[in-house]
């Protein structure tokens, strides 16, 4: 491969099997030019990326960042997609090493952002914020920067806004909805929950999509039973009346009609939940 463009002593475009890559080893670039070829011992990272637009901000980035913050993203998004087991949008190659560079300049410069979503991210996204608990062992590791709780929090959000595909304002509405509906759930039946049971991962899952759905004004296209409709109501009354006030709710507050196909999930989800915590 030979340099076609070069971004920074540490980055350079070429082509590889007809199409544009962003190349980075430390050094690559240095005392280089234009249709030179690469020195392949000195490539750490051949980025591949499909998204025009995506490949275009990520050029930008590239162009003005040090090094050792693309190698911390890489190496925190390459830890997610093991631990999660999740293909992850390759736009947070660029959220998130832009992230992780604006926090450790606050913190240098002693101006902390508190995140106001990081008990219910802890709660919502525990897997995620696992991630991001470890991302700040490395971070520590590489610059020797501790930062705060809240940043795991910041880090997990963009692995949630990864793996839905989303913007990050979307994640954050999306997270608001949930524990809206956590809470109303807790409250009806005066529990806590369990939440590392597998009906509450369950239940999280159901609320995740169901709140992008919210969020995005799309409903569950899918034809009624109402026969089943009706067997849930009598089987589960409870949890169907609680169904009921949260549809009332998000009716109310959001202008989103839940379908009965919706309320049927939604109940079935409700007491499975409730009965693990009352088993």
């Amino acid at each position: 491969m030979d340099i076609r463009r070069i971004l920074n002593n540490n980055a350079v475009i070429s082509i590889k099997e007809n199409q544009e890559v962003i190349i980075i080893g430390r050094g690559i670039a240095f005392n280089k030019r234009v249709g030179d070829d690469i020195n392949e011992q000195l490539i750490d990272k051949i980025f591949t990326l499909e998204n025009e637009d995506t490949m275009k901000k990520f050029k930008s980035l590239i162009t003005n960042m040090p090094i050792d913050y693309m190698e911390i993203s890489e190496k925190i998004i390459a830890y997610a997609k093991i631990k999660l087991g999740k293909k992850l949008n390759e736009s947070i190659y660029i959220h998130l090493t832009d992230h992780i560079h604006f926090a450790i300049q606050r913190y240098k410069n002693n101006l902390p952002i508190k995140n106001g979503l990081l008990w219910e991210i802890r709660q919502l996204y525990k897997d995620e914020y696992e991630v991001g608990i470890e991302a700040l062992n490395m971070v520590c590791e590489q610059f020797g920067v501790i930062l705060p709780e809240d940043e795991a929090g910041f880090i997990a959000l963009h692995i949630v806004n990864a793996e839905l595909n989303e913007e990050m304002p979307i994640v954050k509405d999306m997270t608001k909805v949930m524990q809206e509906i956590l809470t109303m759930v807790k409250y009806h039946f005066k529990v806590e929950f369990s939440e590392n049971s597998l009906p509450f991962y369950r239940f999280i899952t159901h609320l995740k999509f169901f709140a992008q759905r919210l969020v995005k004004g799309n409903h569950y296209d899918s034809p009624t039973d109402d026969g089943l409709y009706h067997v849930i109501q009598e089987k589960y009354p409870e949890s169907h009346k609680c169904s009921q006030k949260i549809k009332k709710f998000i009716e109310s507050s959001y202008t989103y009609e839940l379908t009965d196909e919706e309320m049927i999930y939604l109940t079935i989800h409700i007491e499975r939940v409730v009965k693990n915590n009352n088993g």
